[in-house]
C-alpha cells in the first residue's frame, strides 16, 4: 500500500473508532448516541448530580430524566412535578482532544462570528457541534422543533449537552407534565465527503420535514435604501423600476414592504404615507412583483392593559420600544393571528416577522452569553419552557399565515425549521457600510448554507445597492447571492443604478429565479469570510477587502 493512503486510511480508523465509542449501531442499522455517562438537574441556581438506574433513567428526589430511542434519535423526557427547573445536563465521556477544530451555530441570527475554531472549554455552542480532525468530521445535535433550548460543550475528555427549561428567567413548572425535552442525533463523515457535505446532511438529519418555498425566492426589499422613509410612492417607483430587469415570468420576485409601513405601535393599520395596504399590494402585482409585507407581532399599543404585557427586562437597548406583548396571554396570540389574516385579505403573498427572539428576551443572541435574558422576571404562565412559547408563538404565525410564505427575521433557528420558508441567517448587511455586510452577510451566508433547503431557504439578507457602499464590492455580493441557490434580495437607491449596475441585477434576477446547487465555501476552514466558492460546478474567487 502506498505509505501516503496508509497513512490517511490509519487517520481515518482512528477517528472513526473515536466516533465509534460514544456511539452504536441500532438493530435497524441506525446511528444512536450511548447513554451519557452523567446527567445533572438545576434548580435554585444550583446544579446537582442525578442518581443512574440502567443507563437511561436518572432521578433527583421526584426529578426523573429517561432517555428512550426513537428511530435515528435519543429521547429525553424529563419530569419535575414539585421543582422549579432550570435545566438538565447530560455529560458523555469522550476524548475529545484530538480534534482540532470545532463548529457550533447560533441561537437566532448569527453576528458575523462564526468559524472553525480550536476546541474551547467552557464554551457555548448552540443547537449542534460539528467536531473534525483533518479527516473525519463527528456530529452530534438535537433535532429541531424541540422544547428546550440546547447547547453543547466539551473539553478534553468529555462533551455535554445543556437542555435549557426556564421559563422567563425562573425555572419552570411542569408540575405532572412530562416534557419531551430533545431528540438527540449523531452522524459522522462519510469517506471522501467534504465537513460542508458532511454538514448539510447532518442539518437534513436534524430537520426531517423542512417547509420549503415551491420555487426560488427573490426580489426587492426597501429597507437599506431608504431605511424605513418610505410610502406608497417610492415602492410603488422602485417596484417599477426593478421589475424592468426581470426576465423570468413563471418565477414573478416578491418587492418586500419593510419597516415604515405601519401606524408606530398598531400592526393593523397603514399609516398616512401608504394609507391603503390593499391597493398597494395590487400596485404591486400590477407591476410584476409579488407583495411582501414586514411586521414586528409582539409590539405592544401605547394604550394596552398591563396584563397583556411582558415584564420590562432592564437593560433593554435604547431606542427599541419597551412595550411588548406577553405571548403566553391568549389576547397576544389572537392579535398577531388577526394582523396575519389581514394582510392575507389585503392580498400579500410574504410576510416577514421580526424582533421575536429580542423581545421575549430582551437581549440580541450575541448578548446570550451567560444566559438568555437577565435575571428576576417570569411570562404571566411559568408552566411552560421558553422553547415551549416561543413554539406556540411560531405555530399561531405560521397557522395564521396560511399560503402566504413566511420569512422568520430575529427567530431561534432551531424553532423556525420546518414551520417558515424562509430564515434570516444573519444580522443586518449594510446600504451605508461595506464591512457591516462583509462581516453580517459573507460570514453568515458561509457558515450557515449547511442549513439551506435542510432547515428553510436561507437568507443571507440583502445587497444594499446605495451610492455609499463601492460598487465593486456590492457586485461581488450580488454574484454570491445570485449564484448560491440561496435568496436573492436587493435594497436599491434608484439614483445607484446606471448601465452596469442594471445588467448585473438583470442577470442576478434571472440566475436567482431558478434552482441552482447550494454554493459551498471551499476555504471555510481557514477563512471566516470565505473567498474560495465553488458555484454551480466552477471555482470562482471573490475580494472582499
Amino acid at each position: 500500500m502506498h505509505r501516503r493512503n496508509f497513512l490517511k486510511l490509519s487517520a481515518t480508523t482512528a477517528a472513526t473508532i473515536l466516533y465509534s465509542r460514544i456511539t452504536y449501531a441500532s438493530s435497524a442499522n441506525l446511528t444512536l448516541i450511548n447513554h451519557p455517562d452523567e446527567a445533572w438537574a438545576k434548580f435554585d441556581d444550583h446544579w446537582v448530580k442525578l442518581t443512574s438506574a440502567g443507563g437511561n433513567v436518572f432521578s433527583y428526589q421526584d426529578i426523573h430524566v429517561e432517555l428512550k430511542t426513537s428511530g435515528h434519535a435519543k429521547s429525553v423526557y424529563i419530569q419535575s412535578p414539585s421543582i422549579s427547573l432550570q435545566g438538565i445536563r447530560l455529560q458523555w465521556k469522550y476524548n475529545t482532544s484530538s480534534y482540532a477544530k470545532v463548529l457550533g451555530d447560533h441561537w437566532e441570527r448569527s453576528y458575523g462570528d462564526l468559524a472553525w475554531n480550536a476546541p474551547q472549554t467552557g464554551v457555548k455552542l448552540p443547537w449542534y457541534i460539528l467536531l473534525h480532525d483533518t479527516h473525519h468530521t463527528a456530529c452530534f445535535g438535537v433535532k429541531t422543533c424541540l422544547n428546550t433550548i440546547c447547547y453543547w460543550t466539551i473539553d478534553d475528555n468529555a462533551i455535554e449537552l445543556m437542555m435549557d427549561t426556564h421559563s422567563g428567567s425562573v425555572g419552570v413548572k411542569l408540575g405532572q407534565r412530562k416534557l419531551h425535552a430533545a431528540d438527540i442525533v449523531v452522524s459522522d463523515s462519510k469517506i471522501g465527503e467534504t465537513p460542508f457535505a458532511t454538514a448539510t446532511r447532518f442539518c437534513s438529519i436534524m430537520c426531517a420535514k423542512p417547509r420549503l418555498p415551491k420555487q426560488p425566492v427573490y426580489g426587492i426589499n426597501d429597507w437599506y435604501a431608504v431605511y424605513g422613509n418610505n410610502s406608497f410612492n417610492s415602492i410603488k417607483s422602485q417596484t417599477a423600476f426593478m421589475a424592468e430587469l426581470v426576465t423570468d415570468v413563471a418565477n414573478r420576485p416578491f418587492s418586500l414592504i419593510d419597516d415604515g409601513w405601519q401606524v408606530p405601535d398598531d400592526f393593523s393599520k397603514p399609516n398616512e404615507k401608504f394609507k391603503d395596504m390593499r391597493l398597494m399590494a395590487q400596485e404591486i402585482k400590477h407591476l410584476g412583483m409579488r407583495p411582501g409585507l414586514w411586521t414586528r407581532p409582539l409590539v405592544a399599543k401605547d394604550n394596552d392593559k398591563p396584563n397583556l404585557l411582558a415584564p420590562k427586562i432592564k437593560g433593554r437597548n435604547e431606542g427599541i420600544k419597551d412595550l411588548i406583548l406577553d405571548p403566553t396571554v391568549p389576547e397576544t396570540i389572537e392579535r398577531i393571528k388577526y394582523n396575519l389574516t389581514t394582510y392575507r385579505s389585503w392580498g400579500y403573498e410574504m410576510v416577514k416577522h421580526d424582533f421575536t427572539s429580542y423581545d421575549i428576551f430582551g437581549r440580541w443572541g450575541s448578548q446570550m452569553k451567560d444566559e438568555f435574558t437577565v435575571p428576576g422576571w417570569k411570562f404571566n404562565d411559568d408552566t411552560k419552557t421558553n422553547a415551549e412559547i416561543i413554539n406556540h408563538l411560531y405555530h399561531s404565525i405560521r397557522e395564521a399565515a396560511g399560503d402566504m410564505y413566511v420569512i422568520g427575521c430575529n427567530t431561534m433557528s432551531h424553532l423556525s425549521a420546518g414551520l417558515f420558508e424562509l430564515n434570516r441567517i444573519g444580522d443586518d448587511t449594510s446600504g451605508k457600510e461595506w464591512a457591516r455586510t462583509r462581516k453580517m452577510g459573507v460570514n453568515t451566508l458561509g457558515f450557515r448554507l449547511p442549513q439551506h433547503n435542510t432547515f428553510y431557504a436561507a437568507d443571507g439578507d440583502c445587497v444594499g445597492l446605495t451610492k455609499d457602499v463601492p460598487w465593486g464590492k456590492n457586485k461581488q455580493w450580488l454574484q454570491l447571492l445570485a449564484e448560491s441557490g440561496a435568496p436573492l434580495f436587493i435594497s436599491a437607491e434608484l439614483e445607484a443604478i446606471g448601465a452596469e449596475q442594471k445588467a448585473a441585477v438583470k442577470e442576478a434576477f434571472a440566475r436567482a429565479a431558478k434552482v441552482q446547487p447550494t454554493g459551498e465555501p471551499l476555504d471555510w476552514m481557514v477563512n471566516p469570510y470565505p473567498s474560495k466558492w465553488k458555484l454551480n460546478g466552477r471555482v470562482v474567487d471573490f475580494n472582499w477587502g
